[in-house]
């Protein structure tokens, strides 16, 4: 079986390529609000240059955006996450492990509950970042904020480069972007179900104002699998600091063992 058939569509883009062979594990990336797969092209960047590293990288890629910028934004998050997990089924026969940022948590969750259906096969584990607890999800209705207040959010939280944020062409693609994801998000509810089997391991910034510790340990109620919390200095984006500290954390939760 290839990595992917085409059911997978445009929803997956992959960063390394596919080496067949025992112990191979597709790490596939979904990220934030407003974030496009590109995003984790230096966590791929990583992986290639640890030794022997057992992760293929793909990354999930949103509608609206780059490659698929004329397709309609979903700013729903659970149809978002009917249309990744349908995509994964796709995803060949090499084991999965789901990382998600932000947003990106909250697809991923929501896509390995799906992954429990009779016929499918559920992910090997799970990394949530810059994410509380879903059942303690917030509704702060960014989506209704004026372009100026999103702006303020992209400083704020340190995710988009300050310089790009006064080009008007760069605001016009990302600002409709960012409120359908945002919208998304605002609208999620969560509903109790049974909880997942496999580990979980949460990632977090120590200055992030939007997942603090507190907030994070509640995903020890969503799996009857191992939990671990790994805190890296630095905000909501705290990545983009150290990608080589993330992939190395990664590579740890996939052995159970945090990586130090």
């Amino acid at each position: 079986m290839t990595p992917w058939d085409r059911g997978a569509g445009a929803w997956l883009t992959r960063y390394t390529p596919h080496r067949p062979g025992g112990g191979r594990v597709q790490l596939v990336c979904l990220p934030h609000a407003g974030g496009s797969a590109t995003f984790f092209q230096p966590l791929a960047r990583a992986f290639e240059a640890l030794p022997d590293a057992p992760f293929e990288v793909l990354a999930v890629q949103y509608p609206g955006r780059q490659e698929r910028r004329s397709e309609p934004l979903v700013d729903d998050l659970l149809v978002l996450a009917d249309r990744v997990t349908e995509a994964l089924r796709h995803a060949g026969d090499t084991p999965v492990l789901l990382f998600g940022h932000s947003m990106g948590a909250l697809v991923a969750w929501e896509a390995a509950r799906r992954l429990r259906r009779p016929g499918d096969t559920p992910p090997v584990g799970l990394v949530v970042s810059g994410r509380g607890a879903p059942s303690l999800h917030r509704d702060v209705r960014l989506h209704l904020r004026t372009d100026a207040e999103l702006v303020a959010d992209l400083r704020y939280l340190s995710g988009t480069a300050s310089d790009l944020l006064t080009d008007p062409g760069v605001l016009g693609m990302v600002l409709p972007v960012l409120r359908a994801d945002y919208k998304a998000v605002d609208g999620y509810r969560y509903q109790p179900a049974s909880p997942l089997g496999c580990p979980v391991s949460v990632f977090l910034g120590d200055r992030d104002p939007w997942a603090r510790e507190r907030e994070a340990r509640g995903w020890r109620e969503e799996t009857t699998g191992p939990v671990t919390f790994r805190t890296f200095p630095g905000d909501h984006f705290y990545l983009t600091a150290g990608w080589d500290a993330v992939a190395l954390a990664v590579a740890g939760s996939r052995t159970g063992v945090t990586a130090g």
